[in-house]
């Protein structure tokens, strides 16, 4: 059976995340229908990271295999009618045909998130459930300070879910950069792979860096904690972005670390 990678673009706000749950509408959901309306096929897609209600995705990656050979351009306008004509905030950006070998999750080198602070007295209109406003002025370059303590190959307990899935908390942490443009600060963050609430949990934290709360030494020692409790406020889920997924030229998942790829089935943000 022909399989097919799909680069897709969607507003999480409506829905109660990626995969598909019993408890409301999920952009998996939306995508498999949108595939059933077309070609009468019941699939399964699977995707390269299964974010949280309320997270958005710029460049989440699926795969799935269909009976018939597409015109790739045309599968993916085909399947975007369907979407529009359901009312769906889903876009399928890209398709193309993968090998058998290529799967979305464990064949991804990297990820890469994006987070939006939107830091003004004003609360937001136009950037609502898009962001995350904070009041308060935030010093960036104290951020970006507190964030290099994370990077590298650690124990993540501090900043992980409780309900996180994933067997061990050891994860290699490629970039934890903070920027500043006027009012919006941006977090981008990439790994091969993420612990459940990760991010935001990073985004909470930093914040307090930003406004003077905690020092680069403070984070350092809640990392080092090993403690859900040494973590800031896990950040709301609006101002999250899955932006991009790395794969290596071959699909092949030659350079990815061994153990983070076992573990990968616990990457959710």
């Amino acid at each position: 059976m022909p399989r097919f990678k799909l680069t897709v673009e969607y507003d999480g706000t409506p829905y109660v995340g990626w995969q598909r749950q019993d408890n409301g509408h999920s952009v998996q959901a939306a995508i498999e229908e949108a595939i059933l309306k077309l070609t009468q096929e019941a699939v399964v897609v699977r995707g390269a990271g299964r974010t949280d209600s309320g997270v958005h995705a710029l460049g989440q990656v699926v795969h799935s295999d269909l009976s018939r050979s597409w015109v790739p351009y045309k599968l993916r306008n085909a399947l975007n009618a369907h979407l529009r004509m359901a009312g769906e905030k889903v876009s399928i950006v890209q398709a193309e045909s993968a090998p058998d070998s290529f799967d979305a999750r464990f064949s991804a080198l990297r990820r890469h998130y994006l987070y939006r602070i939107i830091s003004r007295p004003a609360p937001l209109a136009i950037e609502a459930k898009r962001a995350w406003w904070v009041s308060k002025d935030l010093d960036h370059e104290a951020m970006h300070a507190a964030a290099q303590m994370l990077v590298g190959h650690h124990d993540f307990t501090t900043f992980r879910s409780t309900h996180c899935q994933a067997k061990s908390p050891m994860r290699t942490l490629d970039r934890l950069d903070v920027t500043r443009s006027g009012e919006l600060i941006e977090i981008r963050a990439s790994a091969q792979s993420f612990l459940h609430n990760q991010i935001r949990s990073f985004a909470g934290t930093l914040k307090m860096a930003g406004e003077g709360k905690m020092t680069p030494l403070d984070v350092r020692l809640a990392l080092e904690a090993r403690d859900r409790a040494a973590c800031g406020p896990v950040a709301p889920p609006d101002g999250l972005y899955f932006m991009q997924v790395d794969y290596p030229a071959d699909d092949a998942s030659v350079g990815v670390d061994a153990e983070e790829l076992l573990e990968d089935v616990g990457h959710q943000e």
